[in-house]
This record gives structure tokens, C-alpha cells and sequence, in this order.
């Protein structure tokens, strides 16, 4: 599951399995070494890639790698990381209109993390309506990196599995809270959800269940 070259740092990305789906950058680091260690990655690579935490660090340091990443790969930014890659806002309609223009001109899937998360592709925005504050924890936007993949690496394409993954991890940390509160909720606990989350997608809704047991008019 989690591949690492190095003793201090990461000084290569390199394996001998063949993955459908590389997940990149979580706890990679920043050092100089790690930095030539991605380029040469992003260089060979020609799988699908989601990227985060300190990869989106460091091709916003150094964007000319951002040439090198593959068509359809998922980047899933909090708002200062996607600051550091499209530059600064004045207000969120020029914010929009930025990612919608890093997106169709890098042709990846841009995953905007907030409040209401937006994924973008193709200069279509899809908003997101599960989630809720206790999701704001060390660790939240680790496990939704880990849930696009995983779907990824069951055949979801990139934009699929942006949209559902978003909806799931939301989905699961709302029946959470339910139980534990925003105030406990953390990152593991939306793992140990994402079952009931899938179970959920199941449910009849109330207003169909009625409709459907009561009897039909003669």
C-alpha cells in the first residue's frame, strides 16, 4: 500500500508492481531530494496520478513540473494549496474561474476541499452536499486521497471517482457524527464509515417507502 525509497527523505518513486493508479504526496516531504525524485516520477509516468498535501507543494514551488503530469490525474487542493498553484483571488468568481482554467488547460480533475467541495473537469464544477464540520481534523483530507484512488483502482474514471469519493467521505463522517459529535469526530473514523456510507446509498428514501405501501387506489 504505501511504497517509500530512502532513509531521511524520498529519493526516488519507483516499483516494480503495476498499479492502474498512483496516490502521491501524503507525508512525501519537500527536501531537495525528494524534489528530483518527483520530477523524474512525473517524467516516466504515464498513469493516472491523485495528488496532494506535499506534492501539490511542491509543483506549486516549482511549476514547471506541473507540464509533466499525466491527462486525467486527480488534484485535490484545501484553499492555501490552490492558492499557491493558480495564484491569488479577489473574490470567488475569479477563483472559479481559475481553476476552471487549470483544469481544462493541465486536463486533470481538480478537487476544490471546503465546506462544499467542488471537483472540476472540463469547465464543469460538481458540488458536493455531504460533509459537515467535524471533518476539519489532521488526517480528513488524507482519507478522502486514499478513497478517489481506491476507486480509481477499480475502474472509476478520474472524474467518477472524484465525485463519488467526495460524496462517500462526507457520507460516512455524516452518520458518524450523529453518534460521536463534531467535536470527536477524526480522520480514522471516517475510514471505519465508509462501509455504512456505501450502505446508505441503498436506502429507500421515507417518502418512497410510504408511497409504496399504501394501497392502490381501485
Amino acid at each position: 500500500m504505501v511504497l517509500t525509497n530512502g532513509k531521511s527523505a524520498i529519493e526516488a518513486i519507483e516499483f516494480d508492481i503495476k498499479p492502474k493508479v498512483v496516490g502521491l504526496g501524503i507525508g512525501l516531504g519537500t527536501e531537495i531530494t525528494t524534489v528530483k525524485a518527483l520530477e523524474g516520477f512525473l517524467k516516466a509516468n504515464k498513469l493516472p496520478l491523485v495528488l496532494d498535501a506535499d506534492a501539490l507543494n511542491i509543483l506549486s514551488q516549482n511549476q514547471r513540473l506541473l507540464d509533466f503530469i499525466s491527462e486525467n490525474s486527480v488534484l485535490t487542493p484545501h484553499p492555501k494549496e490552490l492558492e499557491r498553484l493558480v495564484g491569488k483571488w479577489k473574490d470567488d468568481f475569479e477563483k472559479l474561474e481559475k481553476i476552471k482554467d487549470f483544469s481544462k488547460k493541465r486536463k486533470v480533475v481538480v478537487v476544490i476541499k471546503g465546506a462544499h467541495t467542488i471537483t472540476f473537469f472540463e469547465g464543469r464544477g460538481y458540488i458536493n452536499t455531504t460533509g459537515n464540520p467535524g471533518m476539519a481534523t489532521a488526517g480528513s483530507g488524507d482519507t478522502l486521497t486514499g478513497i478517489i484512488t481506491g476507486l480509481m483502482a477499480q475502474g472509476y474514471s478520474s472524474l467518477q471517482a472524484s465525485i463519488f469519493g467526495v460524496y462517500i467521505h462526507g457520507k460516512s463522517a455524516d452518520i458518524l457524527v450523529e453518534n460521536k459529535g463534531y467535536q470527536a469526530l477524526i480522520a480514522s473514523d471516517i475510514i471505519d464509515g465508509i462501509g455504512n456510507a456505501f450502505i446508505d446509498l441503498f436506502k429507500v428514501p421515507e417518502q418512497e417507502k410510504r408511497e409504496s405501501q399504501e394501497p392502490a387506489e381501485n
